[in-house]
């Protein structure tokens, strides 16, 4: 009798077939974002709301590993509007920082590529397709329009060169005002203290192992915003820092985004923090929105099993609980991904048409949105009767 594989387990043919095939695919994606002179039409486009700064519409970027293809962002649509904070929810591995990623274009090439839609961004007198850049077209866009501040300060300030000549690099690569070398110093300290840092002067001539965490962090939001970018994206900017260093944090990028008018996308884990942050929340979950609306509506009123999970997960000051609640289950595998709702394992609210193919966008009001069968008008009696908040 032949023994049964275990689950995830590939022979060497079946790693060779997935290894020619990702080959092929990424060459031909590869072949394209090279090119050198790409003309500027294939890449204009028109913004569906000239309101927004930036338009996720069905984006699918994948991984293509010796495993098989990981859909890290699967068909993710959603808006950021000008001068508005949105916050991007969900836990570890459900396409955060794989979307803002897609939008600097800094995913790990060749393997993470965008394979379908549009990331349309507002450059003010005209709108780019980030998607349908070039990379060298991209390079333009990076620190004028669009910066990131990454999550891990350490690891994304390089530990052998000083902060002065970090930033002073991003002023002269990005900055198109040709500025003289004192110039750029000038601008180098300006900047620092902008964050808050006092000693500015003794920064400037400092390694990143000299400074704090809070210091350093403040080093990457100067850099940031050394070119006064449009777009923001605070890749979960306050998760190494003390609760102190933290409010600081998020009351400088709230001032320095009122200053300078920029829009927000605001990654994290700390709904505490998003409340204080978002004007607008966007629910993530295996690498799909399940839920999205304003901020209000999000808190006051979660409409998803899993926006009402992690809700329930988070501690209430003044309240007692014997032990914090936690979703049950576990992510589904991202190589073999279920044809049914990806959260329906996992969902203490399931209904039996769960179990069909996964469920659309529904609209609850102009701004809230959730994609679940318990909204389908034809299921709202049964669900009400059963007791829920539908």
């Amino acid at each position: 009798m032949a023994r049964k594989k275990p689950e995830g387990y590939l022979s060497a043919k079946e790693a060779r077939q997935i290894s020619r095939k990702n080959r092929k695919i990424t060459g031909q994606l590869e072949k394209r974002r090279k090119r050198k002179k790409v003309p500027e039409s294939e890449y204009l486009t028109t913004m569906h709301n000239p309101g927004n700064a930036v338009e996720f519409d069905n984006l699918h970027t994948y991984f293509f590993t010796d495993a098989g293809t990981v859909k890290s962002v699967d068909g993710v649509t959603f808006e950021v509007p000008i001068g508005k904070t949105v916050g991007v929810v969900g836990e570890s591995g459900c396409g955060k920082s794989v979307t803002s990623l897609s939008l600097m274009q800094l995913l790990q090439r060749p393997h993470g590529q965008i394979v379908e839609g549009e990331i349309r961004l507002n450059l003010g007198d005209k709108a780019v397709d980030v998607a349908k850049m070039s990379y060298q077209a991209m390079q333009d866009l990076r620190g004028n329009f669009i910066s990131m501040i990454f999550q891990e300060p350490m690891t994304a300030l390089n530990p052998v060169f000083r902060i002065g000549e970090q930033l002073e690099e991003v002023i002269e690569l990005h900055d198109k005002e040709n500025k003289t070398a004192q110039e750029r110093k000038e601008r180098t300290i300006q900047l620092l203290e902008m964050v808050g840092i006092a000693n500015s002067e003794g920064v400037y001539r400092m390694y990143p192992h000299e400074l704090s965490g809070g210091m350093r962090q403040r080093v990457m939001i100067a850099m940031a915003l050394a070119c006064n970018p449009k777009v923001i994206i605070a890749d979960e900017p306050t998760t190494a820092l003390d609760v102190t260093i933290q409010a600081q944090v998020l009351d400088l990028l709230r001032r320095l985004k009122n200053k300078i008018n920029s829009s927000i996308m605001f990654i994290t884990h700390d709904l505490g923090v998003i409340a204080e942050m978002a004007d607008y929340v966007v629910v993530m979950y295996a690498g799909r929105i399940v839920e999205k609306g304003t901020a209000e509506e999000i808190f006051e009123n979660p409409a998803h099993p899993y926006t009402i999970g992690l809700m329930a997960s988070k501690p209430v000051v003044g309240r007692h609980t014997e032990q914090l609640y936690s979703i049950p289950g576990k992510v589904p595998n991202p190589i073999n991904m279920p044809d049914y709702c990806y959260f329906k394992d996992r969902c203490e609210m399931c209904l039996e048409c769960c179990a069909n193919e996964y469920p659309r966008e529904i609209s609850l009001s102009e701004t809230h949105k959730v994609s679940c069968y318990r909204y389908y008008p034809e299921n709202k009696d049964s669900v009400t009767k059963e007791g829920g908040n539908a």
